[in-house]
């Protein structure tokens, strides 16, 4: 049975797509932005406010599904910027302590609203 997930406490989705789709155990969320929830526009800062800013999206959408971090299996980042990716992984490092998920990272011509910086991921329920 498919289950879709919205957090208030993250930013509404900017198309036509859910933040993120449970099914199956699994939990497939779109990718976030350093978008403030509050306002719908992206914060303003450094690469690593900005990716903090998306961790507290993810971190939010993960909650609604009643899922952590421990519960992510996979990610993809993309970034505008592959000068960013130390930057990142530094604030990345922040959020995953326990196990690692798979990941991959690559770079882009641009990102939606003008973003540096965007991660997508799945999760499994244990």
């Amino acid at each position: 049975m498919k289950k879709i997930i919205a957090s208030p406490d993250a930013p509404k989705a900017v198309g036509p797509y859910s933040q993120a789709v449970m099914v199956g155990g699994f939990l497939f969320a779109s990718g976030q932005l350093p978008v403030d929830p509050a306002t719908g526009k992206m914060v303003e800062g450094d690469i690593q406010t900005q990716f903090h800013q998306l961790m507290k999206n993810v971190t939010a959408v993960l909650k609604e599904a009643g899922l952590t971090f421990d519960d992510v299996v996979k990610t993809t980042i993309f970034l505008t910027d592959m000068g960013n990716f130390a930057a990142v992984n530094a604030v990345y490092a922040e959020y995953f302590k326990g196990d690692k998920p798979a990941r991959s990272c690559v770079q882009v011509a641009a990102l939606p609203l003008g973003g540096e910086v965007e991660m997508e991921l799945i999760a499994c329920q244990k």
